[in-house]
């Protein structure tokens, strides 16, 4: 488990400490126990993993890219926009966001 912010705790939802999620510490112990009870009893709508997602196929969210036999993947640098289209992306980006 990696390092959290001071003002997030661990809590595991699931037998034997398992189904971990991440709440906040700000919480009375009441509210905190009302939280993780609630959370307990909903677990099965929490997707975990691809698979657990129900009506969506895992291959509609995995991407693969075929590439000939001897092939060597390799990663290129970033390029960057200019302003003006810049701008155009923003809007895009704010666009799809708010959909």
């Amino acid at each position: 488990m990696k390092p959290l912010p001071d003002n997030l705790k661990y809590v595991f939802i699931g037998n034997n400490n398992t189904l971990l999620i991440i709440i906040a510490k700000g919480f009375i112990s009441v509210q905190e126990e009302k939280l993780v009870k609630l959370l307990r009893d909903h677990k099965t709508s929490i997707s975990w993993t691809l698979v657990d997602i129900k009506g969506i196929s895992p291959s509609m969210c995995m991407h693969h890219m075929l590439l000939e036999d001897n092939a060597k993947p390799i990663r290129e640098m970033k390029r960057r926009l200019n302003p003006p289209m810049m701008e155009v992306a923003k809007v895009e980006i704010l666009k799809l966001l708010d959909a």
